[in-house]
């Protein structure tokens, strides 16, 4: 009997152990699938080629709130500067309230692309991201691959690899 409780205990065990997260630098991002602020379907799929941070972030959230604009400086610079609009921004909020939602868009004059299911933390898209904690983001480069997670501030200005995988993006666009 002790043995098969051992046994029993060593597989569970074993098995929290190997659960391995989808979400990490080199794995391909998962595809999403949501409604867009207007009422359009996105899928990020559609993305394909251009360099993409994906920013969970909620209205209920200050930290969110107080990254708003500096999201809207780097996706003005950035989408401006770049040849065929290589850069985008995916915000998928995690508000119930609609409304909300679009006050905020329209205070900080979000010009990229807003998703949301109005599920708050029961989004499946939150858990397919394994986001626990907001504001949450993710990096995906042309392919779809999780190239860095979680910047935000200085270390989210600083990200060498902006000017790097655009000049790759852009280059994969020209050939």
């Amino acid at each position: 009997m002790k043995n098969s409780l051992t046994i029993l205990f060593f597989i569970l065990f074993s098995g929290y152990i190997f659960v391995q997260s989808t979400i990490e630098v080199g794995k391909k991002a998962p595809e999403i699938t949501m409604t867009k602020a207007d009422g359009t379907s996105f899928s990020l799929s559609a993305l394909k080629g251009k360099l993409v941070l994906i920013d969970f972030w909620a209205t209920w959230c200050a930290t969110c709130v107080e990254e708003q604009p500096q999201l809207k400086t780097m996706y003005d610079s950035y989408s401006g500067q770049v040849k065929k609009n290589q850069f985008e921004i995916v915000g998928v909020s995690l508000d119930k309230n609609k409304e909300s939602r679009q006050k905020a868009i329209d205070r900080f004059q979000i010009n990229w692309i807003q998703i949301s299911n109005l599920k708050f933390w029961k989004s499946p898209v939150a858990k397919l991201y394994e986001v626990d904690a907001l504001p949450f983001n993710v990096i995906i480069d042309g392919q779809g691959t999780i190239i860095a997670k979680n910047l935000h501030g200085q270390e989210l200005e600083n990200f060498e690899e902006f000017d790097t995988e655009l000049k790759q993006v852009i280059f994969l666009v020209i050939i």
